[in-house]
């Protein structure tokens, strides 16, 4: 029996991997191909809609990868857990890449392609976080507004970390976050 192939997912992993390091306007079909290994007729055969197709679906499987962590870490009943989780994450991948990954989400919001998706990842996770609020006594409002910063907090620490090259900026705002959450969430 021939062994399934996996350039479909190879594709879409690498196109995430080539977001974050490289950007929108730098992650081509051509570079994806390179990256991962896959032959060029797979562009056809697995994303009928061209780049667009292949970039949408390496969002959502980033995106969706981080929304899983959060809503873990909210089902285990610890908010702070989940943010822990999302700010080592980039820590260990800034750290890698030797600053060169940033969030795939923001590379194709600052590209100004996939937005309409792009904002339903960001809303993914602050929904996420904000039901983790919830259920330590935050109110409805408080736990969407608190959930938004935490995120937009933590983004923009990321791409401080870039142009710094250090973490002094994620180390700063993790530090914040916790102060923050320390004196609002209640058990």
């Amino acid at each position: 029996m021939p062994r399934k192939s996996d350039a479909r997912e190879r594709m879409v992993r690498s196109a995430a991997v080539l977001l974050r390091e490289h950007g929108a306007g730098a992650t081509s079909i051509d570079r994806v191909l390179a990256h991962s290994g896959a032959p060029r007729g797979s562009v056809y055969h697995h994303f009928p809609g061209g780049r667009t197709q292949l970039i949408e679906e390496a969002v959502a499987l980033a995106g969706d990868f981080v929304a899983g962590l959060i809503e873990a870490a909210a089902r285990a009943g610890d908010p702070v857990a989940a943010i822990d989780r999302f700010v080592e994450l980039w820590r260990t991948w800034l750290a890698d890449s030797d600053f060169k990954a940033g969030c795939p989400i923001v590379a194709v919001t600052v590209a100004n392609d996939s937005t309409r998706l792009a904002a339903g990842v960001f809303g993914r996770w602050a929904d996420g976080l904000a039901a983790s609020f919830r259920t330590h006594g935050v109110p409805d409002a408080r736990a969407r507004r608190l959930a938004l910063f935490v995120i937009a907090a933590v983004e923009g620490a990321v791409v401080m970390c870039r142009a710094e090259r250090s973490l002094e900026p994620l180390e700063a705002v993790t530090g914040e976050i916790h102060e923050l959450l320390v004196h609002t969430l209640r058990d």
